[in-house]
């Protein structure tokens, strides 16, 4: 999952990055809002991550912009000013959550959570697939109820293409959601990462199908469907 962080509190951005990275996501950070806007107009993101008092150009315009462009992308507004009228201004215009400083950590990331679990269609916090039960707040996955070693690259690729289950995802859909802005990832990474998930997964009976010159598409064992299970986000 990547996020796009707006934030001109360079402190603030730098601890809110590191902790989403630790957490497992890709975090692209900009610091005002011509920056923020450009970024949304050329680039695909899970979430965003966007403070109202932003310079050059407010989080609100910011916002606005990004859905007159029509982006669903989920927004999780941050703002010095608990106003009513500021929260109320930043829901009409399409943001889907709202925190104050100053904010917990664990509950901005709990809301993270829930905002890329709504985005991907997932209204609980693991999903169950075959034998194959991956849980999105710890992300980590079990196969028949025994963990399966992944590494960080291979749990992000397993989650992408659970969330699009029995579609099909492009090598260039996989780095776009997988990696930050500069990073070196060639499509020869990806296919190593695909490569090495098959064998992990070779007990939960899921199969991973090469569309040659595509992509990827993980298949639903034949009579097994995506079950969403709750977990609690603590």
């Amino acid at each position: 999952m990547r996020i796009l962080l707006a934030e001109d509190d360079e402190v603030l951005a730098d601890g809110l990055s590191r902790a989403l990275r630790e957490t497992g996501y890709a975090v692209d950070v900009v610091n005002d809002g011509q920056q923020a806007d450009a970024a949304l107009s050329t680039q695909e993101c899970d979430l965003l991550i966007l403070d109202l008092g932003l310079p050059k150009m407010s989080g609100l315009e910011v916002l606005r912009r990004a859905r007159a462009r029509h982006m669903y992308t989920p927004v999780l507004i941050l703002t010095a000013a608990d106003s009513v009228e500021q929260r109320v201004q930043g829901l009409d215009l399409g943001a889907d959550d709202y925190m104050a400083k100053p904010f917990s950590l664990n509950e901005l990331l709990a809301r993270v959570r829930a905002l890329t679990r709504r985005q991907a269609g997932f209204g609980q916090s693991r999903i169950q697939l075959g034998n194959l039960s991956f849980d999105l707040v710890s992300r980590s996955a079990q196969v028949n109820e025994q963990l399966i070693d992944l590494s960080a690259r291979e749990l992000g690729v397993l989650e992408i293409l659970l969330n699009r289950t029995g579609r099909l995802v492009s090598k260039e859909q996989i780095l776009d959601h997988l990696c930050e802005w500069g990073e070196e990832v060639s499509h020869n990474a990806i296919e190593v990462y695909v490569h090495r998930l098959r064998k992990k997964l070779e007990p939960s009976g899921l199969s991973i199908t090469t569309i040659r010159g595509l992509g990827y598409c993980l298949e639903k064992p034949k009579d097994g469907a995506v079950d969403h299970t709750d977990a609690s986000d603590e």
